[in-house]
């Protein structure tokens, strides 16, 4: 398969959102039937129920849908940072093709009232999974109009009863170097693990990622479930979580333990602030030759400056 990079990729093959509203009802009528005949279409192959689930999404509120145009299936699955599945932006499609889904389970522990085991058919129960359309920014310079499902993160932690200890929230990815062939590279401390504070955990745009374009979440992309922040870079929405633990203490995620000068815990869009080796001030949407500004937290400055009053987000990057 032809790995496109950003450059290669013309306007014209983004999908119009039409067209993407066709091919998801298409999609779920190919992957009942594949999945009557065992061929199992989708990532960790789901019984009817949860493909109903998934293909009924009700649309999100107008503040969780950018007006962009979306980027492709292909270019969302094919273009992507996934270090387990190794640091070249093609490897994951490649290297995540036999990785298992299902069982899976997310234990939520740490200082909560009610501790529980979330298996993934619960959480996909848990709240009525919505489409949101929002931006995926890098850290890199480059970005992604992409067509999330899930529900607010929130709805996960009203279960557990936070305590009023409960300063951060972390998000531990599964280890397992035999399915994910990147963890074998010491490129960064296993298992990856990223955090929030808690507010920024409660906030409504914060999304427990459950799928993309109408399908349960493919494997290249995080799956089963993922955490989308979209005012930060990607690197902070945590992918294939198995435990979020609520700590009192700012935890140490992947990216500060492996280089601390570079990556901060707070990790929000500021285009002021310069990566050590390159800048931050422009972006290259994936599909695009142009580049274009970069906006103060990827755009959503509106719903989320509040919670960063009286701090200085150069030094608290």
């Amino acid at each position: 398969m032809l790995i496109k990079r950003p450059d290669d990729v013309r306007p014209s093959e983004i999908t119009p959102r039409s067209v993407y509203e066709d091919r998801r009802q298409f999609l779920f009528g190919a992957a009942g039937a594949l999945a009557l005949a065992g061929g199992g279409a989708l990532p960790g192959a789901a019984h009817a129920q949860v493909r109903e689930k998934i293909a009924g999404l009700r649309p999100a509120p107008a503040a969780y849908t950018v007006k962009e145009p979306l980027n492709t299936y292909e270019q969302i699955t094919s273009y992507v940072n996934f270090y387990e599945f190794g640091t070249d932006k093609s490897d994951p499609l490649r290297n995540s093709k036999n990785f298992r889904t299902r069982p899976w389970t997310v234990e939520v522990d740490g200082e909560v009232r009610k501790p529980r085991t979330f298996g993934i058919d619960d959480l996909l129960k848990l709240a009525p999974v919505e489409e949101r359309i929002y931006r995926l920014r890098c850290v890199e310079a480059w970005s992604m109009i992409v067509p999330w499902a899930g529900y607010s993160l929130s709805e996960l932690i009203r279960q557990v009863e936070p305590t009023a200890n409960a300063k951060f929230v972390e998000f531990h990815t599964l280890h397992d170097p035999k399915q994910m062939p990147g963890q074998k590279d010491p490129v960064l401390q296993w298992p990856y693990v990223e955090g929030l504070r808690i507010d920024e955990a409660m906030h409504p745009l914060t999304l427990l990622g459950l799928g993309l374009y109408g399908e349960l979440l493919p494997n290249p992309n995080g799956a089963p479930v993922r955490l989308v922040v979209p005012w930060k870079y990607g690197f902070k929405s945590g992918k294939s979580i198995v435990r979020i633990r609520f700590v009192e203490k700012m935890p140490t995620t992947a990216w500060m333990r492996s280089a601390p000068n570079e990556y901060g815990f707070y990790s929000n869009v500021n285009p002021k602030v310069d990566h050590p080796r390159w800048s931050q001030a422009r972006e290259r949407r994936i599909g695009e030759f142009l580049k274009r500004e970069t906006l103060m937290f990827n755009g959503y400055a509106e719903q989320v400056a509040s919670l960063y009053t009286g701090m200085d987000l150069r030094k608290q990057f």
